[in-house]
């Protein structure tokens, strides 16, 4: 099997962490792997599918931990624990890929960033105001 990447590498370490719950939400895993990683922002950012079914199938077939993918109704992953490790089918892989492209998800980048000690996301506050009074400098 292919080397995991690092955004990878996370998500199996997240998921052996979380070995013992039987369900696991997309938005509980993704929280973990930000945690492990030391990820500050991307608070609502989610797992990206490709990543997961490649550690789905890692798990299942190196560390005989099988889970199986299942999709709700808003697209959102659910893992759970299973006799044999299982993706998604294909309309559902459809449904989800078509919803991932416009959520945020968690990505190399946000580990090579964390690691190169990158600044964070900062907020604007020096907005320059525009007097209108001094209109006439425009005309």
């Amino acid at each position: 099997m292919n080397e995991l990447t690092p955004i990878q590498k996370e998500i199996v370490t997240a998921l052996e962490q979380m070995k013992e719950k039987s369900l696991i939400t997309e938005a509980n895993l993704a929280k973990k792997v930000r945690e492990n990683a030391k990820i500050s922002g991307k608070n609502k950012a989610g797992i990206c599918l490709k990543d997961l079914e490649v550690c789905i199938e890692y798990l299942g077939e190196n560390n005989q931990l099988p889970y199986a993918l299942h999709l709700n109704s808003v697209n959102d992953i659910l893992i759970k624990k299973e006799e044999s490790w299982k993706l998604l089918d294909g309309d559902a892989k459809k449904r989800r890929q078509s919803s991932e492209k416009s959520i945020s998800v968690l990505t190399n980048g946000d580990l090579r960033q964390k690691a190169s000690g990158g600044k964070g996301m900062q907020k604007r506050n020096d907005r320059k105001k525009m007097s209108f009074r001094d209109i006439e400098e425009f005309e």
